[in-house]
């Protein structure tokens, strides 16, 4: 990764930890928890993904490995602010 890539995949993980936040824990510093998705999320962006794809990707991080009620209108929100990155 050159340091553009790097500087991206921060702003990734910060946008997933400070705005997507499903399951509401970056008020209690548990600042690892979606680090593991942000790999996941930056391989999308790099593909030049659509912000339905990632947004579609977020959801299904939610419901089906987080087991959370999804949230389409927050992933789609946090996709645009992805994707514009």
């Amino acid at each position: 990764m050159d340091e553009t890539d790097e500087i991206q995949y921060e702003k990734i993980d910060e946008i997933l930890w400070l705005d997507w936040d499903p399951i509401g824990v970056n008020e209690f510093e548990v600042r690892d928890e979606y680090q593991r998705y942000t790999l996941t999320i930056y391989g999308l962006k790099k593909l030049v993904a659509s912000i339905d794809i990632i947004a579609t990707a977020l959801y299904k991080i939610e419901t089906n490995q987080m087991g959370v009620m999804g949230d389409m209108e927050r992933c789609r929100r946090v996709a645009e602010k992805i994707w514009n990155l």
